[in-house]
C-alpha cells in the first residue's frame, strides 16, 4: 500500500497527469 501511495502522490503532483492515468486505466478496464 505504501508503494501505491508513493506512486499516487507522485502522479497527484500534476492533477492532469493523474486524471489522464485514471482515465486510461478506466478505459483499458472498460475495453476488457
Amino acid at each position: 500500500l505504501k508503494q501505491f501511495r508513493r506512486v499516487a502522490t507522485r502522479f497527484a503532483k500534476t492533477a492532469q497527469n493523474y486524471l489522464a492515468v485514471v482515465t486510461i486505466a478506466a478505459t483499458v478496464l472498460w475495453l476488457r
